[in-house]
């Protein structure tokens, strides 16, 4: 395996052929390695990526293999989540891994030191096992492709639940001090309006333009979600089909958003109505609920006590 010398750069490089599944040879050359050393470890895990090696480290497979084929079949805002947790609370403790060598003994190493370096503001019990779950996921993924004879992740128990993270309400007297205390910051106040009254999730409301509302029938239409993802703003499919829906909303609700929408000037029919952040709306819940003297609780758990009116799916 040999590295070269590259005298007017003052870096090293490698070059090498290698026969593809085809067959047919191909040439590699890669550049700009400052020493010797890192030259020759490069071209040692790139031949074994090719030959789809398990011997290749845990960070190889993740990042040349994992990463490339999942990012094709699964929505942008879940690859970035993904990517996250996978570079944060995984790729540390096991890039050095070579695939084949990982053991339950391994994990359970990596889970303690998850549960030890988080003992003073311990994660919750569902991002525990949020986590856990991607590791499963990688080493599924290299059993179910790449002939990996166990998946060791899947035969240790999960750090945490499925429970769900326990929720605040606010009753309804609690929501109309709040509301009312709101009234100054107008677009909070109507997304807040929404949520509650409705029952969609953030990122539905966001996603909100004027078509998706029929006020002859008392209706919105919501057909899609908003994500934040890089510095962009994206709009997707909601986070499943069946979250496609018609949601009838009451008379006064109704005229709120016809009194909303006519002070927008200029707005296109599929303009976003709301061109804030979940951000802003969670600062926004937290300052309200002071102002109100109420207990504050997560945007997300607004629209579980919602007044339930008729919904339909949308085909």
């Amino acid at each position: 395996m040999p590295a070269y010398k590259d005298k007017k750069r003052n870096t090293w490089y490698v070059a090498y052929r290698f026969k593809n599944r085809k067959g047919e040879y191909e040439q590699v050359w890669k550049r700009g390695f400052k020493t010797k050393k890192e030259a020759l470890n490069w071209e040692m895990e790139s031949k074994l990526k090719d030959k789809d090696s398990l011997r290749m480290t845990f960070e190889t497979f993740v990042k040349d293999v994992y990463f490339p084929t999942i990012s094709k079949r699964i929505k942008e805002s879940t690859l970035t989540t993904k990517t996250n947790i996978i570079n944060i609370h995984i790729l540390p403790f096991f890039k050095n891994y070579k695939m084949d060598d990982i053991s339950t003994a391994d994990v359970i190493r990596w889970q303690n030191e998850i549960l030890e370096t988080t003992k003073e503001k311990p994660f919750s019990k569902p991002y525990l096992k949020t986590i856990h779950t991607q590791l499963v996921a990688i080493l599924n993924f290299a059993v179910r492709y790449y002939g990996l004879s166990k998946n060791p992740a899947a035969m240790v128990a999960n750090m945490g639940t499925n429970k769900e993270i326990e929720m605040n309400f606010w009753t309804l007297e609690e929501y109309q001090k709040f509301a009312f205390e709101m009234m100054d910051e107008p677009v909070l106040y109507y997304c807040f309006e929404l949520l509650y009254w409705t029952g969609m999730r953030e990122g539905e409301m966001l996603a909100l333009t004027k078509s998706d509302f029929d006020f002859a029938a008392k209706t919105v239409s919501i057909t899609k979600t908003f994500h934040h993802i890089n510095g962009h703003d994206i709009i997707t499919d909601p986070k499943t089909r069946q979250s496609k829906r018609i949601v009838t909303i009451p008379d006064f609700l109704a005229e709120d958003m016809k009194e909303y929408i006519s002070s927008l000037y200029g707005i296109g029919d599929e303009d976003r109505m709301f061109p804030i952040s979940k951000t802003m709306l969670s600062r926004g819940i937290h300052r309200g609920a002071k102002k109100a003297g109420i207990k504050p609780i997560r945007v997300h758990d607004l629209r579980h006590p919602y007044v339930k009116h008729t919904t339909k799916n949308i085909s």
